[in-house]
C-alpha cells in the first residue's frame, strides 16, 4: 500500500513530537504493509514550509531508519488560501508531491467560500492536479457534497481519511466519506498520520472496510493503485465519471 498523506516528519508541524515517535510511526506503516509514504507537513499561516530543510529532515530519517523496505518522497498538505495560491503559481514544485503535477489541497475548517471552486480550477488550467483531503471532514462541507462531485468532473482527485471509514471521525464523517465512495467519487484512501495513538499511519482496516462494501477491486485502487500511481506522477487508472444520484 502506499500513503500520499502523513505526518511522518517531527517537529515541524502538529505531527510527531519526536525523532523515536516518527520513528515508531514509521515502524507501524511497515507493519500494516505501507511501502511507500509521502511526507506532508502543512503548508500555511501556522507553519513555514521550507521544501529544502524538510527534504534534509526526510534525508536524516531513511539514514536513522536504514534499509527496512519504506521508502519516501516530499510533498505538503497545502492550505487553499489566496497567498499560497500565487506563490504555487510561481513555484508550484515547491509545493507538489516529488516531482509529479499532484497537490494537496487542504481548505479551512470554517468555512469553503463558493470561491474555492475558482481557484480549484486556475490550479488545474495551470497544470497542476488537485488532491482534495479529507472532505468527508469539513463541517461546512457535508452538506453540500454535490460540490466535491463538481470538482471531480473537472478533474480534481478526492482522498479520504482512512480512519473516516472505520468511525474514528464520527458517524457524521463516515456517512459523507460512503456517500462519496457510493457516487464513484473518492480516489484515494490516506492515513493522515500525525502520532502513535489516535492519528496513526494505517490503512488496512479501511481497506478492509471497503473491500466488505465495495469490492476488493476498488479498494486495492484506492490504498495501491491509485497512489501508487499518484508518488510515479502518472494518470490515475481507477477514475470514473461520478454518479449524481441523490
Amino acid at each position: 500500500m502506499v500513503d500520499i498523506h502523513c505526518h511522518i516528519l517531527p517537529e515541524v508541524d502538529d505531527g510527531p513530537t519526536s525523532w523515536e515517535m516518527a520513528l515508531e510511526m514509521c515502524s507501524m506503516a511497515s507493519a500494516d504493509g505501507i511501502e511507500h509514504i509521502v511526507a506532508t507537513p502543512h503548508a500555511n499561516d501556522r507553519y513555514t514550509y521550507d521544501r529544502e530543510y524538510l527534504n534534509a529532515l526526510l534525508d536524516r530519517l531513511r539514514q536513522q531508519l536504514g534499509d527496512t523496505g519504506l521508502s519516501f518522497s516530499i510533498g505538503c498538505d497545502f492550505h487553499l488560501s489566496y497567498d499560497n495560491l500565487q506563490d504555487a503559481f510561481v513555484r508550484p514544485q515547491h509545493y507538489v508531491i516529488g516531482n509529479t503535477r499532484y497537490l494537496l489541497v487542504e481548505f479551512s475548517n470554517f468555512g469553503i467560500p463558493p470561491q474555492m471552486t475558482g481557484y480549484l480550477q486556475r490550479l488545474l488550467d495551470g497544470g497542476l492536479i488537485p488532491v482534495i483531503t479529507h472532505p468527508e471532514r469539513y463541517p461546512g462541507l457535508r452538506n453540500q457534497l454535490q460540490r466535491v462531485l463538481e470538482w471531480v468532473n473537472h478533474g480534481c482527485v478526492v482522498q479520504v481519511t482512512a480512519s473516516s471509514m472505520t468511525g474514528a471521525w464520527g458517524e457524521q464523517a463516515e456517512s459523507s466519506a460512503r456517500w462519496l465512495l457510493d457516487r464513484d467519487a473518492v480516489h484515494v484512501l490516506a492515513t493522515d498520520a500525525h502520532n502513535t495513538t489516535r492519528r496513526v499511519p494505517v490503512l488496512s482496516a479501511a481497506r478492509e472496510e471497503v473491500t466488505t462494501t465495495y469490492g476488493a477491486d476498488i479498494a486495492r485502487a484506492l490504498v495501491d493503485d491509485n497512489p501508487r500511481a499518484i508518488v510515479s506522477g502518472k494518470a490515475l487508472p481507477y477514475f470514473p465519471e461520478p454518479l449524481t444520484k441523490a
